[in-house]
C-alpha cells in the first residue's frame, strides 16, 4: 500500500534511529487497515550516537535488539537493547522501554509514547542524562509529500526539563511490485539544550564518569562545572537529510538509512576555566537492520 500506515510511525517512538537519530521514521510495513495484533521484533546496527546533531567525540557505535507488541486497539509497547561495541569496550550501554497509543485514519495518522532511559553509569552517549521523555506525532499525507509535525519533552537526572519540536517533509517511492521502497527526507528539530549543558558537565569536559575507551583520565578529581547560555533558549538546533531504504520479503524487512545532520546553534559553554564556543561540524552517519513481525492471531 501506499498509503501511510501506523508502522510508518514506529520509529519514531521505540526503535534505534529514534534514539539515535532524531526519531527520523521509516516503515515496517504499509498495513494501515490491519485489525490484527502483532508482534515486531528488530535488530539493528548504528555507526555512532547522534542526537540533535549532537555527539561525543568518541564515537559510540551500537547494536540494538528490540521487541515490541502492537495490539489491533492502537496500544504498543516495546524493549530495546543498545550493546555498545568498540575496540576496547562492549557492554549494555542503555535500556529503554516505551508504550504509547498509535492511529491511523483516512490521511492522517499520529500517536503519544512514553519512553524510560536506563544508561550504563560510564555511557558518555550524549543523551546519557535523560531518564525519559513524552513524545507526540502528527502526520496528514499532502500526496506529493507526507508533512509530519513532532512535539517532545525530556526530562534529565540532575537538570531542567528539555522541549523539542521537528517538523518533517518525506515521500516514498516504491518499484512496480511495491516490495522496494526509497523515501528521501528532510528534517528540522528545534528545542531546548539542558541535557546538553548536562552531558557536558558529565562526559565531555573532564569529567568522564567511567574508564575506557570514552574516557579521559584526569589527574584531579574536581568537578569541572558547565553552564550553556542557550540552555534555556528555544532555537533550531538541527537539520537532517535522509535516504531511508527498504525492502520486504515475507514477514521479513530489510533496512538502511545514511543520515546528514547539520547542526545548527553554536553552544557557548562557561566553566571555571573561561567561555569556549563550541565548533560544531556536521555528522555523516547510517543505520542498518532487519526486523521480522508474525501475526498473534490468525487474520
Amino acid at each position: 500500500m501506499k498509503n501511510p500506515s501506523i508502522l510508518y510511525l514506529i520509529l519514531f517512538f521505540i526503535g534505534p534511529v529514534s534514539l539515535l537519530a532524531q526519531k527520523n521514521p521509516k516503515s515496517i510495513k504499509e498495513k494501515s487497515n490491519t485489525k490484527t495484533s502483532y508482534v515486531l521484533t528488530d535488530l539493528s546496527y548504528v555507526n555512532d550516537a547522534v542526537f540533535m546533531g549532537r555527539r561525543d567525540s568518541i564515537a559510540a557505535p551500537y547494536i540494538l535488539p528490540s521487541i515490541g507488541y502492537y495490539d489491533k486497539s492502537g496500544l504498543f509497547a516495546d524493549a530495546t537493547l543498545s550493546y555498545l561495541v568498540g575496540s576496547e569496550e562492549n557492554r549494555v550501554d542503555l535500556f529503554l522501554t516505551t508504550a504509547g497509543y498509535l492511529f491511523n485514519t483516512n490521511n492522517w495518522s499520529g500517536g503519544i509514547s512514553g519512553t524510560a532511559y536506563f544508561y550504563n553509569q560510564s555511557s558518555y552517549n550524549v543523551q546519557s542524562e535523560i531518564v525519559g521523555d513524552i513524545t507526540g506525532l502528527l502526520s496528514y499525507d499532502l500526496k506529493m509529500f507526507e508533512l509530519t509535525l513532532s512535539a517532545s519533552t525530556y526530562f534529565s537526572n540532575n537538570s531542567s526539563t528539555d522541549f523539542f519540536g521537528g517538523l518533517l517533509l518525506n515521500h516514498a517511492f516504491y518499484n512496480s511490485v511495491q516490495n522496494f521502497k526509497v523515501n528521501p527526507s528532510i528534517s528540522i528539530y528545534a528545542g531546548s539544550q539542558y541535557f546538553y549543558q548536562e552531558y557536558f558537565s558529565t562526559s565531555r569536559l573532564g569529567n568522564r564518569k567511567g574508564k575506557g575507551n570514552g574516557s579521559v583520565t584526569t589527574e584531579t578529581s574536581e568537578v569541572t562545572t558547565v553552564e550553556i547560555a542557550e540552555a534555556s533558549k528555544f532555537k533550531i538546533l538541527n537539520v537532517a537529510l535522509s535516504l531511508p531504504l527498504q525492502y520486504q520479503y515475507g514477514s521479513f524487512i530489510y533496512s538502511a538509512t545514511p543520515v546528514l545532520a547539520i547542526p545548527q546553534t553554536s553552544a557557548t559553554i562557561t566553566t571555571s576555566e573561561g567561555v569556549l564556543s563550541e565548533d560544531l561540524k556536521s555528522a555523516f552517519y547510517f543505520s542498518v537492520g532487519i526486523s521480522y513481525w508474525f501475526y498473534t492471531q490468525n487474520k
